[in-house]
């Protein structure tokens, strides 16, 4: 009975992000004119994966206790790379597919280089990063174009015995591969005890410049799958620092509502995953109750705001606490 409890305790932002996407998309389809159909599934995982993607990467950071504000500019970076490389045969859209995925690896270990050996702060190098980033796509983009394997595309966009999204099995499979092994792996470990304290991971052993390196490195290989997804999804690349920009904010409310501790050392991808799908799903409601446009960035912005200050909450019971013994 303990072990229940504790895995439930261990597990309650998780749970709790779960119950939350179930509730918010019943709402959802219930009140959509079709209902609940495979058409409907169909297009909200596509746009509940894509953020996803971004929302993993985020959460990669996340837990070393530091945040990454150039995860939107490596899906814009990405999807402007595959516009031009993921065409062809099998083979040169594979070797497109790894050179994408390479991308998004180098600028998440750009990232994790420039905070761990330059010790400089998180926040403030992966905004001047996503600038280089951004600047490096409008060069390659200044104008919406190119193209991607149609075949493949709509593949991955579409649905698979003729119900399930195949977006959301190739989520599960991309989650499988690397977040279950790292996170069951002594650097994955690490970058968790890291994130809980950095002081006391190094006295323990734990060699933390490796375990964040590897884990900002990783950030950037599920920043460069939702590029390539957003490559698939729109079938074209576009230099869009309003995306970018867009969901970094949005990645950031994303991994609060999956439970994911902005302090570090806490969290699941799971998690972030159904946080992601719930902020996506907030969006597609304004639509179905036909919110007037000029009031959906305001409410919008009031959910972000919301959600992050829920994260902001722990901080600020420490720091009151901490204020009793001065």
């Amino acid at each position: 009975m303990r072990e229940w409890r504790y895995l439930i305790a261990e597990n309650r932002g998780t749970l709790a992000a779960m119950a939350l996407f179930v509730l918010m998309f019943g709402i959802y389809v219930g009140n959509h004119p079709v209902g609940l159909s495979a058409n409907v599934v169909q297009t909200a995982a596509n746009k509940g994966v894509l953020l996803a993607f971004v929302v993993c990467a985020q959460a990669m950071v996340v837990t070393t206790a530091g945040i990454d504000l150039s995860v939107g500019m490596v899906l814009v970076l990405t999807n402007c790379v595959a516009s031009y490389i993921v065409v062809g045969t099998p083979l040169q859209t594979g070797l497109g597919i790894a050179g994408t995925l390479a991308v998004g690896m180098a600028c998440g270990a750009l990232n994790g280089a420039i905070v761990i050996y330059g010790r400089l702060q998180p926040i403030i190098t992966t905004i001047a990063t996503g600038a280089v980033f951004f600047g490096i796509a409008l060069m390659l983009r200044p104008f919406p174009g190119g193209e991607v394997n149609e075949a493949l595309a709509d593949a991955m966009t579409g649905r698979i015995w003729g119900a399930v999204p195949t977006s959301l099995l190739l989520l599960g499979v991309v989650i499988l591969v690397v977040w279950v092994p790292y996170r069951r792996s002594a650097v994955g470990l690490g970058a968790f005890a890291a994130g809980s304290s950095e002081p006391a991971a190094f006295m323990s052993g734990v060699n933390v410049r490796k375990s964040k390196f590897v884990a900002y490195t990783l950030a950037g290989l599920f920043g460069g799958v939702g590029g390539l997804f957003l490559t698939f999804y729109t079938y074209t690349g576009e230099a869009a620092y309003a995306s970018g920009d867009g969901y970094t904010l949005w990645s950031i409310a994303a991994v609060v509502l999956g439970g994911v501790s902005l302090f570090g050392g806490r969290g699941s991808l799971i998690g972030a995953v159904f946080g992601a799908f719930t902020a996506r799903t907030i969006g597609d409601m304004l639509f179905v109750f036909d919110v007037d446009p000029l009031w959906q960035p305001l409410l919008q912005g009031l959910f972000l705001m919301t959600a992050i200050s829920i994260g902001a909450v722990a901080l600020l019971r420490v720091q009151n606490r901490l204020e009793w013994f001065e």
